[in-house]
């Protein structure tokens, strides 16, 4: 069964990526990279895994280039398991000629804090997009996208991939989160790249995002940064 947390790679006639990827339980796909959101469904029949998903692009900053210059495309997919990967092959109406080689590898999230106490008004469930910008004079940021859950963190971009815990309450939260590397960084993303960075943050949210500051420690040096979050979609099951 597909479920939980993945790293996607796709290689495509115009190049190659990669980014994270959720499977819940009851079918639902939600994911990202550094520039799109990924949103879907699948389903399994006879060892065949059948997956529809929306591209859509998030971060829309006029130095960005995206790898394709088209936003809400429809997408679909037809996969099998190897071992524990799934290797899937699919393509869009919207990008003729172009075909997709995705592998989905598991990302182990057994060291991800407990879930944290959302109260009646916390924080709606939700795939949100993240920006990062570094405080403290850094000329560095980073985007990507983050699941909130029933007080958990799933997430990522193209390097790394996040997995944490948040309490919520009265319009502010806190939390805490691991950022690993998925994907090699250094040329990319240098500051966090070689390092598992624990982060401890806290800020406020309403029912469009959130926003908070944080510190993260990685290897001996201390950082912080801004981030600001805003819902894409909501999660079901």
């Amino acid at each position: 069964m597909l479920q939980g947390l993945y790293k996607f790679r796709f290689t495509t006639e115009r190049g190659e990526g990669s980014g994270v990827m959720f499977a819940t339980a009851g079918g639902g796909l939600y994911g990202g990279d550094s520039g799109s959101s990924f949103v879907g469904h699948f389903t399994e029949a006879d060892g065949i895994i059948s997956a529809e998903c929306m591209m859509s692009r998030h971060y829309h900053d006029p130095a960005y280039v995206p790898m394709f210059d088209v936003d809400n495309i429809a997408m679909n997919f037809t996969g099998v398991g190897r071992g524990e990967e799934v290797h899937f092959e699919g393509g869009s109406a919207a990008l003729p000629g172009v075909r997709f080689t995705t592998v989905l590898s598991p990302i182990n999230d057994v060291d991800a804090p407990p879930p944290g106490v959302v109260g009646p008004d916390g924080i709606g469930n939700g795939l949100y997009s993240i920006h990062i910008r570094m405080l403290d004079g850094i000329d560095a940021g980073n985007t990507g996208v983050m699941m909130l859950r029933d007080g958990s963190i799933r997430g990522g971009d193209a390097f790394f991939d996040y997995i944490g815990a948040y309490s919520a309450a009265n319009g502010r939260w806190k939390g805490e989160l691991i950022n690993r590397e998925h994907t090699s960084a250094r040329s990319e993303r240098p500051l966090f790249s070689g390092h598992e960075v624990g982060i401890g943050f806290s800020g406020t949210y309403d029912d469009d995002g959130a926003e908070g500051e944080a510190t993260a420690l990685a290897g001996k040096r201390s950082i912080r940064f801004k981030a600001v979050l805003r819902k894409l979609v909501e999660v079901e099951g």
